[in-house]
């Protein structure tokens, strides 16, 4: 017989109705909570048919039959934060009101009220309810559309979205997030309205239709970070990184649009160590080949995004690059995150194209590499920064994000086509000539390198 190793964990609750199609709602709750690390209990309000592509029926519980799920919940568990969703019926609304009086925990409302569509979900009276629903609140997180329906405000801009918070906050919750998401434009920001003032979250916006669940998502993850200790600013802030990453990283399931990966942290996490092993088998391979006519200058190096990768940090490289010696070319260091600047940042702005690739190496350029790319027959584009606006070549590390994208361009046709195998920067005063190989593989970045090695010792 084996000796127990409970794993104690914060736990939150989410109140709010089932999605059979598993992206909103109760389901993506639990998901949410679970990736952030947090026990996640539920009350369900409503149980609907619905699937990627709309609500096919819906049917609200007994309030009885809520109550007495939230009793149970709250009566065993140390529940830490709480979060409501569809609530679907005046008496729901009233119910949860009622009982949120008695939270002696952090509560974030999610105030379903307008569908996708823009056709309103609730009636007069239940859009009344949620008044007193938000007198116990935290946190509210209203679209625009569902600001509006509270405040008679249009939000259109910043302006207008604090305006609308702080007349939200006039109902008694202490803080609102008005999300941008709904308002045009190529920057999503969301902005926290408190007693303190406010602050605004930007994130690029994604060009997808993949946002179902969402809404839900961006509150549960608040809730479980909320539910964890963190202040509000910080939970928000976690949150809405979260929700962007996920968002881009969507579900590809169903026959409509997909849904929010509510998993997105979790497999990026677990992906740290197979990139890091992937680096280090590229290194070898090389080391062993020593492909020392490769080399440039300033040193080679190898790196690897993990598959959700969006910062520096979490591209795996050769802390010191690797360098030629007498006896061969070497590793100055182990393979480490965040240990390379360039080559990652190169990556990173080549993946806001072709958001498959996972490893490049720089390698040495002039004539007889150019000779060579030719005579392998491979896909190849190049930039020049000669062409480089003088804006852009004002602001430190913007070049790498311009010439990945005169490299690979950022048209939805362009996109839909396999990416390049090279990418040749001819470099500029003080600036080595490099060329670049990347893959969407570990193996098949090695099998370039290599082949271009070989065909350049011909």
């Amino acid at each position: 017989m084996r000796t127990p190793a409970p794993d104690s964990r914060p736990v939150a609750l989410t109140i709010a109705g089932s999605d059979s199609g598993g992206g909103a709602g109760i389901q993506a709750d639990l998901a949410t909570m679970t990736a952030h690390g947090v026990f996640g209990t539920s009350a369900i309000t409503a149980v609907t048919a619905q699937h990627t592509r709309g609500v096919e029926r819906s049917f609200a519980l007994p309030t009885e039959e809520v109550a007495a799920q939230i009793d149970a919940v709250t009566g065993d568990f140390a529940v830490g934060a709480a979060k409501t969703g569809m609530l679907a019926t005046t008496e729901l609304v009233e119910l949860v009101a009622e009982k949120a009086a008695t939270f002696e925990f952090p509560l974030v409302v999610d105030p379903v009220m307008v569908a996708t569509t823009g056709d309103r979900l609730l009636e007069p009276d239940a859009e009344r309810a949620y008044e007193d629903l938000l007198s116990e609140a935290t946190l509210a997180t209203p679209n625009t559309d569902e600001a509006e329906v509270l405040t008679d405000i249009a939000v259109t801009d910043e302006e207008t979205a604090r305006e609308a918070g702080e007349a939200i906050r006039e109902h008694g919750v202490d803080a609102v997030l008005v999300k941008g998401g709904h308002v045009p434009g190529e920057t999503v920001t969301d902005l926290l309205v408190t007693e303190a003032g406010t602050t605004s979250f930007e994130h690029p916006r994604v060009n997808t239709g993949a946002t179902h669940g969402s809404g839900c998502t961006l509150a549960a993850a608040i809730a479980a970070r909320l539910a964890t200790g963190d202040d509000l600013k910080t939970a928000v802030g976690g949150a809405t990184d979260f929700l962007a990453r996920a968002v881009r990283y969507a579900y590809d399931v169903g026959e409509g649009d997909g849904a929010v990966n509510h998993a997105v942290d979790l497999r990026n996490q677990a992906a740290r160590e197979p990139t890091a092993e992937a680096v280090q088998s590229v290194v070898d391979r090389l080391v062993d080949a020593d492909v020392a006519a490769l080399v440039p200058e300033v040193g080679m190096n190898v790196v690897g995004a993990t598959p959700y990768a969006e910062s520096v940090d979490e591209t795996a490289a050769v802390e010191g690059r690797v360098t030629r010696t007498l006896s061969g070319i070497q590793p100055n260091r182990g393979v480490r995150f965040g240990a390379s600047s360039h080559v990652s940042r190169f990556l990173l702005s080549a993946r806001e194209f072709s958001p498959d690739l996972r490893f490049a190496v720089n390698c040495r350029f002039g004539p007889d590499i150019e000779a060579a790319l030719e005579e392998l027959d491979w896909s190849v584009v190049e930039y020049d920064r000669s062409d480089e606006p003088a804006d852009v070549a004002a602001r430190e590390g913007e070049t790498i994000g311009w010439g990945a994208q005169q490299a690979f361009g950022d048209s939805d046709s362009e996109m839909s086509q396999e990416p390049p195998a090279a990418v040749i920067d001819r470099g500029a005063v003080g600036k080595e000539a490099m060329v670049k190989l990347v893959a969407t593989e570990p193996t098949t970045l090695t099998e370039r390198v290599m082949a271009l090695d070989v065909t350049l010792e011909r």
